[in-house]
């Protein structure tokens, strides 16, 4: 093997199997003398390949871990096993790893040969996985976004409403925010002349369009911030107060920080807090294993009755009227 940047690549794939080689066998493989494989082992060193060498008999080279992260060398079955991967971790995020899973998967893709492209799109298409809670994500379209962020290229989709309006959007792409199971794009609409939050889940059809814009400033230092306090502006929230009837030091730990306690006369405590759902706050209520009344909102005494009801019908062994 006469060309050097392929022997190289030759090298680096062998040195990447987890083994130690002998010098002698990594000449046969690449058709070349021991000494252009010393050459070459010093080549990737100066690389930043950590290569480590041992003599002796049963002595070899071998990849080992070293202080930053150097490019690797994938064979075709390795870069679809990884593909698939990211794609199944794109759409059912494991906490802390979402941004991470996407920019990798964008990279990836973007080098992917067709024939493999093809292969990975194969084996989603054939494989049905059990879905986790929330909506489902699509990471062809979080790739899209990915890689237009990267280049600050403006983007076009396809976009459902609340009401299940459907819209045409062409925005800026800003950033991607992985909010417990759900995905959402920072951008700004042009059409708008605004910035906007869409969930990703709600995205069809996206593109870039392969125009480059210089990136504007964005809407809000903390980003994560931003898109949770539009959450909260556009979610009907029901503000719950509620007297309990033990310090708030008893049940603090059981509410783990959800709301906020004041402490009362006699042993009790005022409870306030907020959600989007009336049960999340009966739930939580009833869980807390003490009395308690409901001082507001009118709402959520409504619906504990409700609850009430069906829980003395279910103990009496009858279903409610």
């Amino acid at each position: 093997m006469t060309d050097t940047p392929a022997r190289l690549l030759g090298l680096l794939s062998l040195l990447q199997t987890p083994r130690e080689w002998p010098g002698s066998e990594l000449a046969d493989r690449l058709a070349v003398s021991p000494r252009t494989i010393r050459r070459d082992i010093e080549r990737l060193r100066e690389l930043g390949y950590p290569v480590e060498a041992s003599r002796g008999v049963a002595g070899g080279y071998r990849l080992v871990a070293g202080t930053a992260m150097p490019p690797l060398v994938l064979d075709d079955e390795e870069a679809v096993a990884i593909a698939v991967g990211l794609r199944t971790a794109a759409g059912q995020p494991v906490d802390g790893i979402e941004e991470a899973s996407v920019r990798a998967l964008a990279k990836l893709e973007q080098v992917l040969p067709a024939r493999l492209r093809r292969r990975v799109g194969t084996i989603g298409t054939a494989t049905v996985t059990v879905p986790a809670t929330g909506p489902v994500v699509d990471p062809a379209q979080l790739t899209v976004f990915a890689g237009a962020i990267t280049n600050h290229e403006t983007v076009r989709f396809r976009y459902r409403a609340n009401d299940g309006a459907e819209t045409r959007r062409r925005a800026e792409p800003l950033r991607l925010v992985a909010a417990g199971r759900r995905w959402y794009l920072v951008a700004y609409d042009l059409d708008r002349a605004d910035w906007r939050v869409f969930r990703v889940d709600r995205v069809r059809e996206a593109q870039a369009t392969g125009g480059r814009v210089a990136p504007r400033k964005p809407p809000a230092p903390d980003l994560a911030a931003y898109v949770l306090d539009r959450l909260y502006d556009l979610a009907p929230t029901y503000r719950a107060v509620a007297v309990l009837a033990e310090p708030a030091s008893e049940v603090a730990p059981r509410l783990a920080g959800a709301g906020e306690l004041t402490d009362l006369e006699e042993g009790r405590c005022r409870w306030r807090s907020h959600a989007d759902t009336l049960d999340w706050l009966a739930f939580r209520l009833l869980g807390l294993g003490c009395a308690f009344t409901v001082e507001e909102p009118p709402e959520l005494v409504a619906r504990l009755k409700v609850l009430a009801a069906r829980a003395n019908a279910a103990a009496a062994g009858a279903l409610p009227d």
